[in-house]
């Protein structure tokens, strides 16, 4: 198989990740088996023909789709510390993505698009309040939660002659969420929301197209005291009708000077770090987010889709104990961004695109309170 082809297979994976279609086990399958076939033609080339970084790449989103369950369905993250009060947490977020060329994959070939080019820039927000709590014997909590956020994305395109890219999306959400305790082992999170997702900021254009709404239910099992695994099942409608889809949830961190995280809020995270002192923290991360809007093109419902992984070196600033500023500086190994019908048989077309690897940066600010219990639920 041609790189081109490899490149297809993973902008084809990310399209497949971000709507929601494929089971946990089917896509590990697809990328042991692409990770195969590369070691094979690494190994008969001597990496010749095989560039390092996409084989870095491939190891990297393997071990991303095992560890995070890889569900965009239902990404949330439970932030269980000691539980004393009903306290908000807001978090604001601007990332950067530098200039890079635009491309396209289409059965064995991978090839410049024109003179396309482009850059973006992703404003993120959200709050999370707790409405009521109350804590077991085990401190393990009973609550009803309200989630609210919203992103927009500004994206600097140059050089396109077809509408294959659009400039803005604006993503807004609201979710109801409900947590409880079963037994000493076990317990539920239910949720019911929605969401607003445009390819413009006006208002006034909303129709009930861009809406998507969705219910969902996990069944949370308690490992250990930092390791929790669920499962369950959402219903939404993400192409136009009502689908039931599978739900997976995954939270896992470690304590002391050297910590390990893993994380699922408005995307996932994969992090390892170093805690220097009480308001410095280093770490090298590895994320994978995205917005999408749902349009309409020449009389058609569609879908503009914007996902990326990001890798790189964070330091966080702690200020007090309330606030938090991680840093992040790296480069943004994939970003898909493209148009196609919303519809299931979209996700397997044999053209793809995407923007090439270029510079990464962001910087987020956290404000909230170690008594903070909150779960996120976003909706892509």
């Amino acid at each position: 198989m041609k790189y081109g082809a490899h490149r297809k297979k993973i902008v084809s994976y990310l399209k497949v990740y971000h709507n929601n279609l494929s089971s946990l086990a089917y896509l590990i399958f697809l990328r042991l088996h692409l990770i195969a076939g590369l070691i094979k033609k690494a190994k008969k080339f001597k990496l010749v023909h095989l560039p390092l970084k996409f084989f870095i790449f491939q190891v990297i989103h393997l071990a991303t789709l095992v560890l995070l369950n890889m569900k965009k369905i239902l990404l949330l993250e439970l932030m269980m510390a000691a539980c004393t009060g009903l306290n908000a947490q807001i978090m604001f977020k601007t990332e950067y993505f530098g200039e890079s060329d635009y491309r396209m994959t289409e059965g064995d070939t991978d090839r410049k698009v024109g003179n396309s080019k482009g850059s973006a820039v992703v404003y993120q927000g959200g709050v999370n309040i707790p409405l009521s709590m109350k804590l077991d014997e085990n401190k393990r909590p009973t609550m009803w939660a309200l989630s609210v956020g919203g992103a927009y994305v500004r994206l600097d395109n140059k050089g396109f002659t077809e509408p294959l890219v659009i400039d803005e999306i604006m993503n807004l959400g609201l979710s109801l969420n409900h947590l409880r305790p079963l037994n000493d082992r076990w317990s539920m999170l239910a949720t019911v929301g929605g969401g607003i997702y445009m390819p413009s900021t006006k208002l006034s254009k909303i129709r009930f197209k861009n809406v998507l709404g969705s219910v969902g239910v996990v069944f949370i099992y308690h490992l250990k005291p930092n390791l929790e695994l669920g499962g369950g099942i959402v219903l939404n409608n993400s192409f136009g009708y009502p689908m039931l889809f599978p739900a997976f949830y995954l939270n896992w961190a470690t304590a002391g000077k050297y910590t390990v995280k893993i994380s699922m809020m408005d995307g996932v995270e994969m992090s390892a770090g170093y805690n220097a002192n009480r308001h410095l923290s280093l770490n090298i991360v590895a994320e994978m987010k995205g917005q999408m809007a749902l349009m309409v093109q020449d009389g058609k419902d569609k879908i503009f889709s914007h996902q990326y992984i990001i890798a790189g070196f964070r330091p966080e600033i702690k200020l007090g104990k309330r606030i938090s500023i991680p840093l992040t500086a790296g480069i943004h190994v994939i970003r898909p961004a493209e148009i196609t019908d919303r519809s299931l048989k979209s996700m397997f077309r044999d053209r793809s695109c995407y923007f090439q690897v270029s510079p990464y940066a962001s910087a987020p600010m956290v404000i909230a309170s170690v008594s903070i219990v909150s779960f996120s639920l976003f909706f892509s």
